[in-house]
């Protein structure tokens, strides 16, 4: 790590300010060039510990740049993660404010439950399968509160900023037919994103590291060095398979995921 302790709590007050007014800030990775990953995360945490404080409670973990597509194209090579809070949970058929976002786009995940907490660093996907009480559709809300493109040069932001931007997560919305994991082939799992009757993408769940059980073993054993574990009761989005759509006031989603049901949401 590099950055100063005080620099990464002044970056955390600086990202609560955008998410509060809708005013993103610029690149943290160009304002500070040696900044590595685990800078990028000591702002996330810092930043979701002054939601803590504000009496918000984190229930779960979202992973992020699961497929290689994305991965290639961020020029990583495995996952980033981030934290979600219970403000963040809405239910399928809710209406969200547009204007309380930046730049609102949706995708399609499957989000995992937990009866039993996972501890890393050895998980496995049979592991994540024990520990799941129910699998269910959920579609996740993405912003951006640092600049997607900088200002000045266009360039576009690194992973550096995702990870520090809490992996761009600002809303999940649940729904759909929760199921267990041992009574459908997870990775077989296909949705249909629609926006206003429209089908905007589809995708199958196997494009989520081959299984989406995957990346939940991947967040188990990547938190395990900072101490942490997957906790039970803890609602884990395991990686998108569709790309992100863009939200307009106006528009309306549906996301259709076969036997585990179907997911909606408005936006005024």
């Amino acid at each position: 790590m590099t950055l100063s302790q005080e620099d990464v709590e002044t970056i955390a007050q600086q990202l609560e300010q955008a998410e509060q007014s809708q005013t993103q800030i610029g690149h943290v990775s160009k304002q500070f060039s040696g900044m590595d990953m685990s800078d990028a995360y000591a702002i996330q945490r810092a930043w979701v510990a002054l939601k803590l404080a504000s009496s918000q409670r984190l229930v779960g973990w979202k992973i992020g740049l699961t497929s290689r597509a994305m991965q290639r194209s961020a020029g990583i090579s495995e996952p980033d993660y981030g934290q979600l809070l219970d403000s963040m949970i809405v239910q399928s058929g809710s209406r969200l404010d547009s204007h309380k976002f930046i730049v609102p786009r949706l995708e399609t995940e499957l989000a995992f439950q937990l009866k039993t907490s996972l501890q890393g660093p050895n998980c496995t996907l049979t592991d994540v399968l024990s520990a799941t009480e129910w699998v269910m559709p959920a579609l996740e809300l993405i912003d951006a509160r640092i600049e997607i493109e900088d200002a000045e040069t266009g360039a576009r932001r690194q992973v550096l900023d995702t990870v520090s931007d809490n992996a761009a997560n600002a809303a999940v919305i649940l729904g759909g037919r929760p199921m267990r994991p041992d009574k459908l082939d997870l990775a077989r799992v296909s949705a249909t994103l629609n926006r206003n009757e429209v089908i905007e993408d589809s995708g199958v769940a196997a494009a989520v590291l081959t299984h989406p059980a995957q990346g939940v073993a991947w967040l188990a054993n990547k938190i395990a060095v900072h101490g942490e574990r997957l906790e039970a009761g803890a609602l884990v989005l395991s990686g998108s398979f569709t790309s992100p759509v863009a939200v307009r006031s106006g528009d309306v989603f549906y996301a259709n995921y076969g036997e585990l049901g179907v997911v909606s949401v408005g936006f005024d």
